[in-house]
């Protein structure tokens, strides 16, 4: 996907791209190879298939969700930053938070956010589980692009959630086996969206979830146990 190809695919999904946005995707870009040189990142690095796979894959959340209705929004495992260093260049009305657990992508994000200059967007260094222990009810939007089974991050990420407001599962295959974990934590599905990549057609699923109840205080649990029992 060249930039004319993003451009045209991103307005389908009533997106209008500025220079400004385009000049700060290619300055992302350019670090990212920098620092996937020193650090694992990612394993795509072709220019083409990074504006496919990694900016136009992120922005499709808004295929199920009006982000400009939104106003707090957790990226979980964000990695090197997708979705939300993509989402907060596109939204830069919303309060983002990148959480990840290694501290060297976090420092990279960091310097992606300066070199940037975004506002309004933290980095956080640990661990999911532990980060929802002081931010329970927080967000209006929490979303993951396939870190863990869908299961583990439905007790993972809902506690975080308001009451009422979405967790948005980014899959590249639907899963069948979260429907207890949805029980257990008070939430039901909203809407799934499946859809193939423009021109390399790989398959995507959108999960949208919505919390009705709040949780109990024993959830999350530790990972151990997470991963020992899912619910």
């Amino acid at each position: 996907m060249d930039k004319n190809q993003f451009i045209e695919e991103v307005s389908k999904l009533g997106i209008d791209v500025t220079l400004e946005q385009l000049e700060k995707l290619d300055r992302y870009y350019e670090l990212l190879v920098e620092w996937n040189k020193k650090i694992n990142l990612t394993a795509i690095i072709e220019k083409k298939q990074v504006y496919l796979k990694h900016f136009y894959d992120s922005l499709t959340l808004v295929k199920v969700i009006d982000l400009n209705k939104e106003r707090t929004f957790l990226d979980v495992g964000t990695g090197a930053g997708f979705p939300g260093i993509v989402i907060k260049i596109f939204f830069p009305h919303l309060n983002v938070v990148l959480l990840d657990s290694i501290a060297k992508r976090i420092n990279f994000l960091e310097v992606v956010i300066e070199k940037l200059g975004l506002e309004n967007i933290v980095c956080v260094c640990g661990r999911a589980e532990e980060y929802a222990l002081k931010h329970r009810d927080d967000y209006d939007v929490i979303t993951a692009r396939a870190v863990a089974s869908l299961s583990v991050l439905l007790e993972l990420c809902i506690p975080m959630l308001k009451k009422n407001k979405y967790f948005i599962a980014m899959r590249g295959k639907d899963e069948d086996d979260y429907f207890s974990a949805l029980n257990v934590l008070g939430s039901k599905i909203i809407k799934k969206d499946k859809f193939f990549l423009p021109y390399e057609k790989s398959e995507r699923n959108l999960i949208k979830i919505t919390k009705e109840k709040n949780n109990s205080i024993n959830y999350p649990r530790r990972f151990s146990e997470i991963k020992k029992r899912p619910l």
